[in-house]
Order: C-alpha cells, then sequence, then structure tokens
C-alpha cells in the first residue's frame, strides 16, 4: 500500500515536509490574508494605525500650541476652533493632537515590556520545569499581587517631573505576572507532544525548540496579553492625569479631563471640552478590543464564524440559525399509523 505525502502530512502533521518552501510560504501567506479578513481584526488595525500617525505628526499639525492663550474664552466648535476652546482660549483639538503621542508611548513601551517579560518568565519556567518552575514561579506571584495603579502613585509623588517613560516602565515591571502564569500553564501542555518529543530526540537545542516549536503554538495568547497590557496602560497614564497624579505641564488626554472638571465644564454647559477626549479614549480602547477578538476567532475554530448559517433538515426544510447556538426546529408532524393489514405486525397485535 503506497502513502502519498498529503496522507502523510494528515496524520503526523509537519512530518509530511515534503511540501516545498513555496508551499509553505503559500500557506503562511493565507494565514494572515485569513486574519486581515477578520472585519473586526481590520477594523481595530486601521483604528490603531491612525492613532500611530496622530502620535508621530500630532505636535507638527496642531493648528495652536496647546499652552497658548487667546481671548476665545470657552468657545463652542467653529472653523477657527474645530473642537472649541478652554477656560484660557486655548485650543482643545490641539491639546488631543500633542497628548496622543504621550498616551501611545506609554501604551506601546509598557506592553512591550510586560509582554518580553511574560514570555522570559512563562515559557522558560514551564519549559524547564523543576527548580527553574518553581522559583520563577514564587517570583510571578510575588509580582502577581503588587498593585500597580498604587505603586505609580507612590513612585510619581516621589519623584519630581516624573516623566512618561517612568510610567511606561513602572507598569510594564508590574504588568507581566498574569502573562507569565498563562504562558507557563501552556507551555507545560505544549513540551510533551510529539512534535517537541522529536525535536529533542533529534538533537536540537533548547532554545530552538523554544523559539521554532512553542512560541508558535503561543502566539494568540502573546499577542492577547500584549493589547490587554496596552489597554491597562493607557487607562493607568490617563487615569494618573485625571486624578493630578502626573505632571500637569505635559498635555495628554487625562490632563484635558483634569482641568475639565476643575474648571467645572459640565456645570457650564462646556460639553466641547471633555466629549473629544472621552471620545479619543473610547475609540482607542474600542480599536484594541476588536484586535484581540480577531486574534480570538483568528486562532479558534468555533469562532471563526460569518454570523449566520443555514442547515438543512431532513424534511427538506431550511432553516437560518446563528453559529454557537443549537436551533429550536418546530416539531416534525407525526408519521399516521398503517391500516389494519398493511403489515403483518399489526396483524399479529
Amino acid at each position: 500500500m503506497t502513502i502519498s505525502p498529503s496522507s502523510l502530512d494528515q496524520v503526523v502533521p509537519g512530518q509530511g515536509a515534503m511540501a516545498p518552501p513555496s508551499a509553505a510560504s503559500g500557506r503562511a501567506r493565507r494565514r494572515r490574508l485569513r486574519f486581515l479578513a477578520n472585519g473586526k481584526a481590520t477594523t481595530g488595525l486601521v483604528v490603531l494605525a491612525g492613532y500611530g500617525l496622530l502620535a508621530v505628526i500630532g505636535p507638527w499639525v496642531a493648528p495652536y500650541d496647546p499652552d497658548a492663550r487667546s481671548g476665545d474664552v470657552l468657545q463652542p466648535p467653529s472653523g477657527r476652533h474645530w473642537f472649541g476652546t478652554t477656560h484660557l482660549g486655548q485650543d482643545i483639538l490641539s491639546q488631543i493632537l500633542v497628548g496622543a503621542r504621550s498616551v501611545m508611548v506609554v501604551g506601546l513601551i509598557a506592553g512591550v515590556l510586560a509582554t518580553l517579560l511574560s514570555i522570559l518568565v512563562g515559557v522558560t519556567a514551564g519549559y524547564l520545569g523543576g527548580a527553574a518552575d518553581e522559583g520563577l514561579s514564587a517570583v510571578s506571584n510575588v509580582f502577581l499581587v503588587i498593585p500597580a495603579l498604587p505603586l505609580i502613585i507612590i513612585v510619581t509623588s516621589v519623584v519630581e517631573q516624573a516623566s512618561d517613560l517612568l510610567v511606561a516602565l513602572i507598569i510594564g515591571c508590574t504588568a507581566w505576572a498574569w502573562g507569565a502564569r498563562v504562558l507557563r500553564a501552556q507551555t507545560l501542555s505544549l513540551r510533551r507532544r510529539d512534535y517537541v518529543e522529536a525535536a529533542r530526540a533529534t538533537g536540537e537545542r533548547t532554545w530552538r525548540i523554544i523559539g521554532f516549536e512553542i512560541l508558535p503554538n503561543l502566539t494568540a495568547i502573546i499577542a492577547s496579553g500584549f493589547v490587554g497590557t496596552v489597554i491597562f496602560a493607557v487607562m493607568s497614564e490617563i487615569t494618573l492625569a485625571f486624578i493630578g497624579i502626573s505632571s500637569v505641564s505635559s498635555w495628554n488626554w487625562g490632563t484635558i479631563l483634569f482641568w475639565a472638571q476643575g474648571q467645572q465644564a459640565l456645570a457650564q454647559g462646556a460639553w466641547w471640552w471633555f466629549v473629544p477626549a472621552g471620545l479619543a479614549i473610547a475609540l482607542l480602547g474600542t480599536a484594541l478590543a476588536l484586535i484581540n477578538f480577531g486574534i480570538d476567532e483568528f486562532v479558534s475554530p468555533r469562532l471563526r464564524t460569518s454570523g449566520r448559517s443555514r442547515i438543512r433538515t431532513a424534511d427538506g426544510r431550511t432553516v437560518r440559525m446563528r453559529v454557537g447556538f443549537t436551533p429550536v426546529l418546530a416539531p416534525t408532524p407525526a408519521v399516521p399509523a398503517p391500516r389494519d393489514g398493511a403489515t403483518g405486525e399489526d396483524e399479529t397485535r
């Protein structure tokens, strides 16, 4: 009996490695296209890219100096000031454009740092096991109970002129423990898989097994942890500025809300002072959440749905249903019993 390479690849994934490099690159390209075809992920990436562009060019395209005062005090949105002005005549649109850089920088640095630490600690502990696992798990448990936001408040109150980089470093160094625990649990499950044992039996080095056999299977968890850390870092930066802990001389969206609350913008009817900043925060959080949902649908076959599908019942009826829910079908009409004499069974009875 002959076994085709495709059949061998179905039995042992990855071991029917007779596929040419062009086929492997084609599969990787199709996977990327399938991820980009997800509406949630695409929308989130587009919005996030727009925020990143604003963070880069925001201070250059701002129509006014965000600190410059003018005689247009508490003016509603107009052709001269698109988002209105503050109680000092400062342009709110310029403040939002300049403040985008601070928010994005803190979120990106904290997310990258926390993700790297979670990978280093979690995957190492899960793969090595033994004393290394116990020691790294103990360190993770210690950082897991450290409250990040109160620690930031204490540090920023002690250090004069605490910069955004310091806030990002504190968040990144305290927000990695949960991701490390999740990665450790997944690595413990993956390290005994057949393909990992085969790589170990062929003499592959530890770093190569982790980098090429284990980490690719943890991509979704790593990406989800990164997005979650970025959301937490952004919210922490805005919260610190809103409650007046961080420096109010450097602009971010929390600083705008801080001054709006301090000057009773809502009581004065100056809705334009806090609504644009609030919408910017909500839209950024929505974009990050959409990316996270897109990652979940990409890696989970049960979530890869187009919303609705059709099924055909035994009696030929077509029923529309939402994937993930069990359809409730109308009861099938009872088949009438055969008349007497139609079957030998009735006569016997």
